[in-house]
């Protein structure tokens, strides 16, 4: 298989279905089904959890983002205005209405703290992911690539480089000659940079491939090396 051709990626084996629910790359009937089966197989269910711990170490590249300052006052003064110039009278400590207010007032604290994100979200930068796989070939990856930072982070599922070899990264857009992003790092999770020149690209939605190249990538700036796995970039 080259470049050229577009077989698109091998979908099948519990494994990396399992590892696409997980991303949440799946279709929604698919991930009915899957939904499904967790409920009713253990040993799917097992997979699916080992999956959920093994793919969280890409996740803590991508902080938490705080609310504006500004949402909690807000809502404060909408919930408790009429309230707000209220002085509290004596024997309040001893006032049945008064540890009403006050339950009720820890009520709303917790539903202002679970609704700030939803009433004034932060705005987020998408991250499109990735299953690439391609027949006759046992080499599957799975891609996160976070547009705010232009990382790649690659987790390995299957498939092994012959000894002398690497596997290269490319990007493919349209009918131009691929780009290369470089080689993937050994290990069963990478992350790669990528140039700002490839980000715009990369975000609009392109095809994204691995070759086996020579040790330390093509030597020509193309691929020389069979594809063993592709797969399109999708927005989640």
């Amino acid at each position: 298989m080259t470049l050229a051709e577009d077989n698109g990626p091998e979908r099948g084996g519990d494994d990396l279905l399992a590892a696409e629910y997980v991303l949440g790359v799946l279709a929604a009937d698919e991930r009915q089904i899957v939904s499904r089966r967790i409920d009713a197989e253990t040993g799917f269910a097992r997979l699916v959890e080992a999956w959920e711990l093994y793919l969280s170490p890409m996740a803590a590249a991508y902080p938490e983002i705080a609310p504006p300052a500004t949402v909690k006052p807000a809502i404060d003064r909408r919930l408790f205005a009429s309230t707000a110039t209220t002085q509290p009278r004596a024997g309040l400590w001893s006032s049945l209405p008064f540890w009403r207010g006050l339950a009720a007032a820890a009520v709303a604290a917790l539903a202002i703290y679970i609704a700030v994100p939803y009433v004034n979200p932060p705005v987020e930068q998408p991250r499109l992911v990735a299953s690439l796989a391609a027949d006759g070939s046992d080499v599957k990856y799975l891609v996160v690539y976070d547009t705010a930072h232009r990382d790649v982070g690659l987790s390995h599922v299957s498939g092994e480089r012959a000894a002398g070899k690497d596997f290269e990264l490319w990007m493919i857009e349209g009918k131009n000659p691929p780009v290369s992003i470089g080689v993937i790092p050994d290990g069963q999770t990478a992350h790669m940079t990528i140039s700002p020149a490839m980000q715009q690209k990369l975000a609009q939605g392109a095809v994204l491939a691995v070759s086996l190249e020579p040790a330390g990538g093509s030597p020509t700036g193309q691929p020389t090396g069979p594809v063993v796995a592709v797969g399109d970039l999708k927005s989640i």
